[in-house]
């Protein structure tokens, strides 16, 4: 059984893989696409696989574009976080839908699942895809948000929920995850992508070094010019202070 991952995210992918090949060690893993652009060029030059395994945002775009851009007849299984609605479309035409991070019983029971479609049901789910993806109705109305993040800390990759998130802060050519216990951990996001995916009634891009959680905010004071001096908790090192063209927009979210 030959299969491909479409996974942006080095660490997830790490971990799909190895849960797949733990779960079915007879597959194999063809190659592994982080891109839009990477996708497109592979699946025109190479035979399909038997099975995708596929993150709906990369890093310069979604995957749908994939599919309006190339013909890909093979089952796919996506592999995200959207949000409850979208997921009913997602279950219905395609294999199946799994969240992250992916449990090791949802995958069995997901690959249980496509190993046991026939191969009319497989082309009839594929179509309905094609059709649904063309026409946009997966992408009308639904905005996608992060829900966790995979980080590595010594040997061992670990799931952190947004929730435990205190902000992601800039420094020295790296962003960090701050937790609210105060550890750091390196995530491979620019502050612009944080931004984009992030739940914006939770998170506030508050400068140039900052994405701040809602619940990380302490106290906030007037300052020089008319702009906003942060409290945080856990405190960042270094002052961190909203600008006078920001200011109004952050008290805003501060309130809703």
């Amino acid at each position: 059984m030959k299969i491909v991952i479409v996974e942006d995210e080095p660490l997830a992918g790490d971990a799909l893989e190895e849960l797949v090949l733990k779960l079915r060690p007879d597959y194999e893993v063809l190659t592994r696409i982080e891109s839009v652009e990477e996708g497109i060029e592979w699946f025109d030059t190479h035979d399909a696989p038997n099975l995708i395994f596929c993150d709906i945002h990369l890093s310069d775009g979604r995957s749908f574009e994939m599919w309006r851009e190339v013909k890909i007849d093979c089952p796919v299984i996506f592999t995200t976080a959207y949000n409850q609605y979208a997921i009913e479309a997602f279950k219905v035409n395609s294999v199946d839908y799994l969240l992250k991070p992916i449990k090791e019983e949802e995958l069995q029971k997901a690959i249980e699942k496509y190993e046991s479609l026939h191969k009319e049901a497989l082309s009839s789910e594929m179509k309905n895809l094609r059709n649904l993806i063309e026409n946009s109705v997966l992408e009308r109305g639904y905005r996608e948000v992060k829900t966790r993040f995979m980080v590595k800390t010594g040997q061992v990759i670990k799931s952190i929920s947004t929730n435990e998130v205190a902000y992601f802060i800039a420094e020295e050519g790296v962003v960090l995850l701050v937790n609210f216990k105060g550890n750091r951990f390196v995530v491979n996001y620019t502050l612009d992508q944080l931004e984009a995916q992030l739940d914006p009634q939770m998170f506030f891009r508050a400068n140039r070094q900052l994405v701040v959680n809602i619940e990380a905010v302490k106290e906030v004071t007037p300052y020089f010019k008319g702009r906003l001096y942060l409290l945080l908790e856990p405190a960042p090192d270094g002052d961190q202070v909203i600008s006078s063209g920001k200011a109004n927009a952050f008290k805003e979210w501060l309130d809703m």
